[in-house]
């Protein structure tokens, strides 16, 4: 489904902020200033087109930012996953552009920075999604930043000829532009949260194994995000694919002879909606310097950006996703339960250990209950351990309010509504439906924005009893080490 619509809220009071960019017309509507689509690297097409991000051209005439600007070339979400996940589709050159939502300025301190980094398979999304409107941030005080990245073909491919990475390249371009200018819209650079969520998850975790992370970055938080980055040659599958589909080579040359629209119509040829769990070819970070020199996770693991305060968790069900996604029914085939036994490696101690903890659920929700451990928990808790005793600040939470939406659950993506406080917008409303608790949203936004502005939760940070602060909607919790037989046997 793509949301229609106007592409931002030119009501208010227009006011200019004077940039080292250059002017920047923005609006105030009521205590908040809105300024849309400032482009903070060159429009990647022509020669930019493949290439790493430069600076923009500075202007002097003031830059309208009242509308959203253009997102990156993709294609809605196919399926069931599209009206769970709604798409905004603007088009236009400049995709490389982000959204700033601030406080109206009111003397001279100077406030702290949240650069919000959305998900979707490095394939899908953008800034301009209602639900991440950031106006309930710049409320409570956070100078709250939304930058679009070049997505699928034209971000993360592997061509012979180019440089690796390039979205990421832009997330890097974003924090940097952020770093010089921010200051004009009362931010201080000096206290820039990077914030993720799945994908985008994935970028931030990457960022912060990057020797530049400590420069630009103060503290982090990820969300449901795998944290490891492939080989080339995997990464590379995609790309492979895409060009055997075109009759093209995988260069630059080779894809620059087709349009972004003609790589997206068959990057959905050939990758028709996969998921963690079906496999097949899709989009991942490549460990390649100079971006990605070495695997994110085990960067971080090594002692990478311990001087970075983290927040990190995921949802309990994250997995319900992509079962919705894929058509799995309450008792999928022996060749489907079998899919993690063979391509993950799951021990089948664990598979009789998760079905025998879920006496009432179906072999599809037990086989999703894996892969969400397989894939995030796991991996998340021994990134957490590591940073305990490598006495780095964490902070580790897990969202379980159930979606009553088409039985999602506590799936993955169903907290980003909450972490918004934007339980109104349209595409929160497609995920958790009109009747999610308020007083939730409430004291995750609080959370988030204490993170963003102190570096601190209100829980204890990880140590050996592993605290998990568990989001019920209900007394939401600290748990210690939640269903700590079934991590184990995944450890």
């Amino acid at each position: 489904m793509v949301i229609m619509g106007a592409a931002g809220d030119t009501s208010g009071v227009s006011l200019i902020r004077d940039t080292p960019s250059g002017p920047v017309e923005g609006v105030l509507s009521g205590s908040v200033e809105r300024f849309l689509g400032i482009p903070y690297a060159s429009a990647p097409v022509g020669e930019q087109r493949f290439a790493v991000p430069i600076l923009p051209a500075s202007w002097r005439t003031p830059f309208s930012a009242t509308k959203h600007g253009p997102t990156s070339a993709q294609a809605p979400y196919p399926g069931t996953l599209g009206k769970l996940l709604p798409t905004r589709i603007i088009s236009g050159e400049q995709s490389l552009n982000l959204n700033i939502f601030a406080p109206a300025m009111n003397g001279s301190a100077l406030r702290p920075v949240l650069l919000w980094i959305h998900g979707g398979s490095l394939q899908h999304g953008s800034n301009a999604l209602p639900g991440y409107d950031g106006s309930n941030f710049a409320r409570d005080g956070v100078i709250f930043v939304a930058a679009n990245y070049r997505l699928g073909a034209e971000g993360f491919s592997v061509l012979k000829d180019a440089p690796l990475n390039l979205g990421l390249a832009d997330v890097m371009a974003a924090l940097e532009w952020v770093k010089a200018n921010i200051a004009s819209f009362g931010g201080d650079h000096g206290r820039v949260t990077l914030m993720g969520h799945s994908a985008g998850g994935s970028l931030v975790a990457a960022l912060l194994a990057h020797p530049r992370a400590v420069s630009l970055v103060s503290r982090a938080i990820i969300q449901s995000a795998p944290l490891a980055a492939q080989p080339v040659k995997h990464a590379g599958e995609i790309t492979r694919k895409i060009a055997a589909e075109l009759g093209i080579a995988a260069t630059r040359d080779g894809f620059c002879s087709r349009s972004p629209a003609e790589l997206v119509r068959a990057q959905s040829k050939v990758a028709p909606g996969s998921n963690p769990l079906e496999g097949g070819p899709s989009y991942s970070v490549a460990i390649k310097a100079p971006f990605v020199p070495a695997d994110p996770f085990q960067a971080l693991l090594a002692g990478a950006a311990k001087e970075i305060p983290l927040l990190m968790g995921t949802t309990t069900a994250e997995a319900r996703l992509w079962l919705a996604h894929s058509g799995y029914d309450a008792k999928p085939t022996g060749i489907q339960l079998g899919l993690l036994h063979r391509k993950a490696g799951v021990p089948r101690d664990a598979h009789k250990l998760f079905a025998r903890n879920r006496p009432a659920e179906s072999s599809a929700e037990v086989l999703g209950a894996l892969a969400t451990d397989m894939l995030l928990r796991v991996p998340m808790y021994k990134l957490a351990d590591a940073r305990h005793y490598a006495q780095a600040s964490t902070h580790v939470y897990e969202f379980a309010w159930p979606s009553p939406v088409s039985g999602l659950g506590a799936a993955h993506g169903t907290e980003l509504p909450f972490v918004f406080d934007n339980l109104d917008a349209e595409d929160a409303i497609a995920l958790v439906g009109d009747t999610a608790p308020h007083s939730l949203a409430s004291a995750m936004h609080e959370i988030w924005v204490c993170f963003a502005t102190r570096g601190v939760a209100d829980w204890p940070a990880w140590d050996l009893r592993r605290p998990v602060k568990t989001f019920d909607g209900k007394k939401n919790p600290v748990v210690l080490s939640p269903r700590e037989d079934e991590a184990a046997a995944l450890d």
